[in-house]
């Protein structure tokens, strides 16, 4: 049996479950999810941090329409926020110093600090390893469970739909309506939104609509006990200039990712053991601290466009095709801007304020 909406979303990660939430104002909106349970990659697997300096441009203006809502959320019954203290400590050896000058020059928010007041911060740092260091106070822990589970929730309440086990097979238009096959039935709408994530430009081949060259990047961690005899809790989230390496505290213990960035085809993601030996390697150099047990690793995807922006809009060559994918690292910090813009674009209305939708258009990418 066919079931019908005004707009299909592809993908209930946090991309396609904040703009499906945001959509529900003015449509009837399905959110089709290819696994049991929503959440399963990119944004069941994040440490998000909130860096409102992080990105170029384009994902800069995201991060500042985003954070209002990440300090106190519409949806959230008491007007609650999702936000917490954690702070970024950048650590630079003899070798890296000039990571260090860029990352200043680059980011008024961020101060050096002398290394001594780094290892006050974070005790188990070498202090011989440091030549210099910096802090931005003003970077903040997501709860991304939480922010996830917001969205779900008013989809819901506001009369959305969410379909798991709804992997799209078929994806056809057909007299102004698109069709999606899924494995749980079939559903048509005028509109339909690629947020699938890693697999969004295979999405968008089989609606017949060009590919914009996204690039799914395997990103490693692991976890490890806490140093014995400290409370790792209020550590920020420390790394070196060079990005090579970053840990921070983890439920207790600390998390510790090579900070890699491995192209990918899209899949379940798992960690490569040499890529997490090298960054547990390099983290071991940094600490007076020595790794002897990983209690577990995991993998996720961070899918890039080519310049590294999101790709929030229409596509101007597919009528009803709208693209909500290439969130990098950048997805769940930006998610509360990005899906009223995508929101506001689907339901034509105005963008929102201080939000400008060309450079994340996907006509950027068209001739």
């Amino acid at each position: 049996m066919t079931q019908t909406a005004d707009v299909i979303v592809i993908g209930a990660g946090m991309a396609g479950a904040s703009a499906a939430a945001e959509m529900t104002r003015g449509a009837k909106v399905v959110v089709l999810e290819s696994e049991p349970h929503p959440g399963y990659h990119s944004t069941g697997r994040s440490a998000a941090i909130f860096i409102q300096s992080y990105g170029n441009a384009a994902v800069r203006q995201l991060n500042r329409a985003s954070r209002p809502l990440l300090e106190a959320h519409p949806f959230d019954p008491e007007g609650a926020g999702v936000l917490s203290p954690r702070g970024i400590l950048t650590l630079a050896g003899a070798d890296e110093t000039a990571h260090l000058d860029a990352l200043l020059a680059e980011n008024p928010g961020v101060e050096e600090i002398p290394p001594d007041e780094a290892v006050e911060m974070v005790p188990i740092l070498r202090r011989a390893a440091i030549e210099r260091a910096a802090f931005e106070a003003d970077a903040l822990d997501i709860d991304v469970d939480r922010l996830h589970q917001l969205y779900l929730r008013h989809l819901k309440q506001a009369g959305g739909s969410l379909v798991c086990n709804a992997g799209v097979t078929g994806l056809t238009r057909d007299g102004g309506v698109w069709r999606a096959e899924t494995r749980a039935g079939v559903f048509e709408a005028p509109l339909v939104v690629n947020a699938a994530g890693a697999w969004a430009d295979l999405t968008a081949a089989m609606a017949g609509v060009e590919p914009l060259g996204l690039r799914p990047l395997r990103r490693s961690a692991a976890i490890l006990p806490a140093p014995p005899g400290h409370a790792v809790e209020r550590w920020p989230l420390a790394g070196n200039a060079a990005e090579t390496y970053y840990f921070k505290p983890e439920a207790g213990k600390l998390m510790v990712s090579p900070a890699d960035e491995t192209p990918v085809d899209p899949h379940d993601a798992w960690p490569d053991d040499m890529d997490l030996a090298e960054g547990l390697d390099r983290f071991a150099r940094a600490v007076d601290y020595e790794v002897t047990r990983v209690e577990r690793t995991w993998a996720g995807l961070r899918t890039f466009a080519p310049d590294r922006a999101l790709v929030i809009g229409f596509d101007p060559t597919a009528e009803g095709f709208f693209w909500l994918a290439g969130q990098g690292g950048y997805g769940i910090q930006t998610a509360p801007g990005a899906a009223r813009l995508a929101a506001g674009l689907l339901l034509e209305e105005t963008a929102p304020t201080g939000i400008d939708p060309a450079p994340l258009s996907p006509a950027r990418f068209r001739d």
